[in-house]
């Protein structure tokens, strides 16, 4: 099979993958770096969610004002993220600007010098953000569910940090994380757009070459877990919120195929998903129930999340245990597997449609598999999975002994 993809490794360690597309004058292109906030000391919880924000502020040779104005300036933008294995510094550009977006983004991915007074204002936004967090249900339902299931551990822990660490990061923090976790071969560039290959290459050839070989083998710890609690905490909230699961699959597992599928039909996004169908569509007891599965290099996280009137809270939970059990006992018919997929291959191929979001899939395909699948290869092991392999993934996870709960109810 032909691969729709190129990737190119520098002398440096760096790699490059670039995905031609046509019809298209936008390109898309970013650094994703292989570190993410699991990889902090309990000391430093925050601090790679803070690097995000203090690349912004300062690099050697501009000012925040000079970083913010360079695209947008021409219609561009620019943007990070940080998850628990990631950050990203990405941007979004007419075609005549990509070696502009591709300067601007190496500047403010290695050459930040976190300028002090910008550490001591952007602290204080920081801890604002985590403010309306903690105003946010569903975000901090997410966040005490993490460290349920993980506990003391980096998974466990919220990506924003807390009070106490943020006010400990000064700049040298940054440079020593850095410098401790930083690794070439853990740095993927990933662009999509319009051009050739070549011309590609040779533009960002001219600004990743130069680069010096950064390397160190520092190994993530793997995570414990914990099973079978049931946690009621008091909220100020209206509401009654839960969570339901437990730890999962991780990403190199060849199970978490059939399990993504059977998460898919159980609470994913379609409106016909057996949770919706039963919580919200027939009883009217929720305005959305979603199951999400978050696979990580070592380990992976599953729950069911939801928010309902304190008094239907124990009846969800109840309809939710019955439909796991019919995952569990019942297996899908032919017709129902042959849906399940048509379904899953549908929202594949409209997230590839997503060319920003197909840029960032490509790089962290690209450290976490070493590889780029085709989307007809993944459509394949879609295709391959069968109704026993889902019937087996759902009686190893939802082991009842095995779920944890996280209740909040209003006080």
């Amino acid at each position: 099979m032909a691969k729709d993809h190129h990737i190119y490794e520098f002398n440096n360690g760096i790699r490059l993958v670039y995905k031609q597309v046509n019809n298209t004058k936008v390109i898309h292109c970013g650094y994703i770096l292989d570190v993410g906030s699991r990889d902090e000391l309990p000391e430093q919880q925050g601090l790679v969610h803070f690097w995000e924000h203090m690349a912004f502020k300062g690099t050697r040779k501009r000012k925040a004002f000079h970083i913010i104005n360079r695209l947008e300036s021409v219609g561009g933008e620019l943007n990070a993220f940080t998850t628990k294995e990631k950050i990203c510094f990405y941007a979004s550009v007419l075609n005549d600007h990509f070696e502009k977006a591709v300067e601007l983004l190496t500047d403010i991915t290695f050459y930040s010098v976190f300028p002090e007074k910008q550490i001591e204002r952007e602290r204080l936004v920081i801890l604002d953000e985590i403010a309306m967090y903690h105003d946010s249900p569903e975000e901090n339902l997410q966040d005490e569910f993490d460290e349920i299931i993980f506990g003391k551990h980096a998974l466990g822990k919220n990506i924003l940090g807390n009070e106490k660490t943020l006010h400990k990061i000064q700049k040298q923090n940054f440079f020593d994380f850095i410098n401790q976790n930083l690794s070439n071969h853990r740095i993927v560039f990933s662009v999509v757009g319009g051009y050739e290959f070549k011309k590609i290459l040779k533009i960002v050839k001219k600004y990743l070459a130069p680069l010096p070989v950064k390397y160190n083998n520092k190994k993530r710890v793997n995570p414990a877990y914990h099973y079978g609690q049931k946690i009621i905490r008091e909220k100020s909230y209206g509401r009654s919120y839960c969570a339901i699961g437990r730890d999962a699959y991780h990403l190199n597992d060849i199970r978490r195929y059939p399990f993504f599928m059977l998460i898919n039909i159980l609470g994913g996004p379609g409106l016909n998903s057996r949770l919706n169908l039963s919580l919200r569509e027939k009883f009217g007891y929720v305005y959305t129930v979603d199951a999400s599965y978050h696979g990580f290099t070592d380990s992976g996280l599953t729950g069911i999340f939801f928010g309902t009137e304190k008094k239907y809270l124990n009846r969800s939970i109840k309809l939710i245990l019955r439909e796991i059990k019919k995952m569990k006992e019942q297996r899908l018919g032919t017709l129902q597997l042959h849906m399940a997929k048509q379904q899953i291959k549908g929202q594949l191929a409209i997230a590839e449609e997503n060319n920003s979001n197909l840029m960032l899939m490509l790089g962290r395909s690209l450290l976490d598999f070493d590889k780029i699948e085709t989307l007809d290869e993944i459509f394949e092991k879609v295709n391959n999975i069968t109704a026993s392999e889902i019937l087996e993934v759902a009686n190893d996870i939802y082991e009842d002994d095995k779920l944890n709960y996280l209740i909040f109810q209003p006080n």
